[in-house]
């Protein structure tokens, strides 16, 4: 099982030394990837009544030129966990895509969801509710334009004739994990995605829902092990119980796991550290 960690988007601010010493440090200590969060616009609550959401005050890093940054810093794997993949134009994202699996390597995973931020989608100029029909269509373009050096596609959404890109991927692909719970997404992720991403702890709902999606594996003619699953477990939680989860988490079949250190009241990069530290240091890692 490959650990690694789920970057502080929100904590860890927006000064680039600090991010740099972060990604090199994670690397010293022997994790294996980043795994970055997206969101492109946080609301405005003012007008909002009941928002619960990300505001405009919560930081993100925007995760591709985030990672083009950390691959010249190091050689971590990276990964999005999730890219909110219908609202970004597809050529973009096979482009910018393609450029950090070069970047890294080959050691770049594409994590991709729908989304639920419906002001997101209309400041990018994108019909919220078509986001599931298009989701689909945006994974078989990704792929073929990773592919081959020329495309020509005609899809409902999308259009390319006789076109390409430069640089393709190290392994002309990348692998699409995706990111959700519902049946559909389940399903979809049964028949299209390479890796799924679980939230929630690995507890007796989650083993539920993992033999749902080992069904639908089956039903599209799949073995359990060409689908990877990366698990998080959080630093809110005692070491215990994180080195409990992690166990479970091993043995119900995960193939990744990211510590993630947000939310758990550190008040500085150095706590995000010491918390990751005392986690490698209780828990075997796979080299």
């Amino acid at each position: 099982m490959q650990i690694g960690v789920t970057f502080p988007q929100n904590e860890i601010g927006a000064d680039p030394a600090v991010i740099r010493d972060y990604a090199q440090a994670v690397e010293g200590m022997g994790y294996q990837h980043i795994l970055a969060y997206d969101h492109v616009l946080g609301a405005d609550p003012t007008n909002r009544p009941g928002w619960t959401g990300y505001t405009q005050n919560s930081l993100f890093h925007e995760p591709f030129v985030l990672f083009g940054y950390l691959a010249a810093l190091t050689q971590l794997g990276l990964v999005t966990g999730v890219i909110i993949l219908p609202q970004r134009q597809t050529v973009l994202v096979a482009k910018q895509a393609a450029e950090v699996d070069v970047l890294t390597g080959g050691k770049f995973r594409l994590g991709i969801g729908v989304g639920w931020n419906a002001v997101e989608y209309e400041g990018l100029g994108i019909d919220f509710h078509a986001r599931g029909k298009m989701v689909e269509e945006q994974i078989e373009v990704l792929r073929e334009l990773w592919k081959q050096e020329v495309v020509t596609y005609k899809g409902k959404y999308h259009t390319v004739t006789e076109a390409g890109l430069n640089p393709l991927p190290v392994k002309r692909s990348i692998p699409i994990w995706t990111g959700g719970s519902s049946d559909v997404l389940l399903r979809r992720t049964a028949r299209l995605a390479d890796g799924w991403f679980p939230l929630g702890d690995p507890d007796d709902q989650m083993r539920a829902t993992l033999e749902r999606l080992f069904t639908y594996l089956q039903e599209a003619g799949r073995e359990r092990s060409s689908l990877g699953i990366e698990a998080r477990v959080n630093a809110s939680e005692t070491l215990d119980e994180q080195v409990r989860q992690t166990e479970i988490w091993r043995s119900l079949g995960a193939t990744h796991i990211s510590l993630n250190t947000m939310n758990a009241k550190f008040g500085t990069p150095v706590e995000h550290l010491e918390a990751l530290r005392r986690y490698r240091e209780a828990v075997s890692f796979d080299r």
